[in-house]
């Protein structure tokens, strides 16, 4: 097999076109094969295979740059550069990351797990080997999906009219970014694009330069012309008005098509956008139908395929039929996403209430503020974020809906560990940063009775308010072992003479509990009301224990346990269990052990806490 040889780029250097087309097969097989047993990002990865083999017989990495915008896309990438003995670890503990990770390998320039950073990084490292002289390229590859992200355009805003070896890939996979206009566009883009037209361009050229004194004049004046030729039959699309060279469409799964592009782009003065359609699931006839339903996958039976109409399940489908529940008896009610319908579990309601359905695309900051709009004009809005995403938008959180005190509800899903996503996708953060913005109410159910009765809450605030909750197939139910204090907002359960005190909250409690067992006369306290605690009840529920365990399943600075000790712990006994920095990838016992969440690990720091 072809993919046997491959152990690094200057090996796909060494294929014929035949054997490169061949190659993108094997390598297609292989992405099936890993993905079906580890779960991942399928349909992105085998629409990119060509465009990626392709990429590197034309560029030379890691001297050459190539940067993967969101980062998801990157597993043809990691096959092609020396990883193809560890392919089978993809997402595993101590194995290759789903995203590019520069401590992996020197052919992943930059981290990315989140849309929209690519071009900016990669004009950074343009500006640098320009300013070195270096001659090196960077190659930013971004699917049309991120062109909704608002840095996009930040960045290409910043790029053009340089001279620059700054190349960018536009990977269309679903939509058209330029303007159709007819058919003299169609077969203009196909001249332009045409492997004789790009020689004979190069081979004019080279020979009218090489005339003394009157070759570059008369090379400009005939780039003149043909510029102007080309503005008389196409509309100029937007690339091109910002200052960049542009090539295409053109076939993303044609290598030999891309070949050619890709040299020509190498040729450009100046910043290139080299615009490609590709098949997004190509090779695999469930993800080529229902790409979106492939986007992210489980562990599935590869003959089977999976269940292409299954929106999601647990905490997020409860999340979908609680917003249907208030938006019935609401007609105010309106929800808001960023290009998460579907994993957020928003299907039904677009479906129920389609004109109350917003899908802005991938653009959190632009989706937070849209919402304060919603809401300043009289509607209810919802906005249905993931946690790690919900970073990006802090700002508009702080300034565009706490400070007029707008009541937006978040509905913060994949809160916590996400697992095999790893360091970019871990929700761990939002507690930190939201327990600062003046008015917010944040709450941190672990059941599914609790996610209903924190929504109900969070719907009836007059200030922002954030439900979070963990991506899970399951949502528990109440067992009515705990008791309730604090309107509901506070509950305990004792194992034994309670001498020590655990609090904890959301999905944690039960980990705690199971140590409460082990360790015995313990108290676990579990706060649903995160944020703002109320310290007097909960300051009642410790009177007398002379020792303190605080867990929590998120950063330790500015978290909800360094906040009780701050108030709380005075004489007593503490230990706070909580995370100290970033989590990489696994499943879900290895991440646990690895920061010390187990329930005998938790046992041991209860113990340790006696007298």
């Amino acid at each position: 097999m072809l993919i046997e040889k491959i152990n690094s780029p200057a090996d796909v250097k060494k294929l014929s076109a035949k054997e490169l087309t061949a190659l993108a097969e094997e390598l297609r097989g292989r992405l099936i094969d890993v993905i079906s047993k580890n779960g991942g990002h399928l349909s992105s990865n085998l629409g990119v295979v060509e465009l990626t083999v392709s990429l590197h017989f034309v560029f030379d990495s890691p001297d050459d740059r190539i940067l993967w915008d969101v980062g998801h896309q990157s597993y043809v990438h990691k096959l092609l550069t020396g990883r193809r003995d560890q392919f089978d670890t993809l997402r595993q503990f101590g194995g290759l990351s789903g995203f590019p990770n520069p401590t992996e390998s020197a052919h992943d320039a930059f981290v990315a797990g989140h849309s929209g950073n690519s071009i900016s990084a990669a004009l950074g490292f343009a500006e640098e080997e320009a300013r070195k002289g270096s001659g090196r390229f960077t190659v930013a590859v971004v699917g049309d999906g991120s062109f909704t992200n608002g840095m996009i355009y930040e960045a290409l805003n910043n790029c053009g009219n340089k001279s620059l070896r700054l190349i960018i890939v536009l990977n269309d996979n679903e939509m058209s970014i330029s303007k159709n206009v007819g058919a003299v566009s169609s077969y203009f883009s196909r001249f332009r694009t045409g492997g004789r037209y790009l020689r004979f361009k190069r081979v004019t050229a080279r020979l009218l330069l090489a005339l003394p004194l009157i070759g570059r004049p008369l090379f400009r004046l005939l780039r003149g012309v043909k510029n102007l030729f080309k503005r008389i039959l196409v509309s100029e699309n937007l690339f091109e008005l910002l200052g960049f060279a542009y090539i295409g469409p053109v076939d993303g799964n044609n290598i030999s098509r891309l070949n050619t592009v890709l040299r020509e782009a190498k040729s450009m003065e100046k910043p290139c956008v080299v615009h490609v359609c590709t098949t997004k699931g190509k090779g695999y006839p469930g993800a080529e139908q229902r790409p979106d339903a492939y986007h992210s996958v489980g562990a599935f039976d590869k003959a089977c395929g999976i269940d292409p109409d299954g929106c999601c399940t647990g905490f997020s489908a409860l999340f979908g039929e609680i917003v249907c529940a208030h938006a019935q008896a609401d007609p105010a009610l309106v929800a808001v996403t960023a290009a998460m319908c579907d994993g957020t579990g928003l299907c039904a309601f677009r479906s129920m209430f389609p004109d109350r359905f917003y899908d802005v695309g991938i653009a959190e900051e632009h989706a937070l503020t849209f919402a304060a709009g919603l809401s300043a004009a009289g509607a209810h809005p919802v906005l249905a974020i993931y946690s790690s995403f919900c970073q990006r938008c802090f700002d508009q959180i702080l300034h565009d809906a706490a400070l007029p005190a707008l009541p937006v509800v978040l509905a913060i899903d994949r809160a916590g560990l996400v697992y095999a996503d790893g360091p970019t996708h871990h929700g761990v953060f939002d507690v930190s940063f939201l327990r600062t913005v003046p008015g917010m109410t944040v709450y941190s159910p672990e059941t599914a009775s609790e996610l209903r009765d924190s929504f109900d809450k969070a719907f009836a605030s007059k200030t922002p308010a954030a439900v979070r909750y963990p991506k899970s197939s399951e949502c528990a139910e109440d067992t009515g072992a705990y008791t309730v204090c604090a309107d509901g907002d506070l509950k305990y359960r004792d194992f034994g003479s309670p001498k020590k005190v655990a609090v904890t909250y959301g999905r944690m409690a039960a980990d705690v509990c199971a140590a409460a067992a082990l360790a015995g006369d313990t108290r676990v306290v579990k706060l649903v009301k995160i944020h703002p605690i109320d310290y007097k009840a909960l300051g009642a529920l410790l009177d007398g224990a002379e020792a303190l365990l605080l867990c929590e399943e998120g950063i330790h600075a500015g978290g909800v346990a360094e906040g009780i000790a701050a108030e709380l712990a005075g004489g007593r006994r503490t230990r706070i269990r909580a995370i100290e920095g970033f989590v990489p990838h696994g499943d879900a016992k290895a991440l646990k052990q690895l920061l010390g969440f187990l329930p005998e690990q938790l046992a041991d720091d209860l113990r340790g806490l006696e007298a």
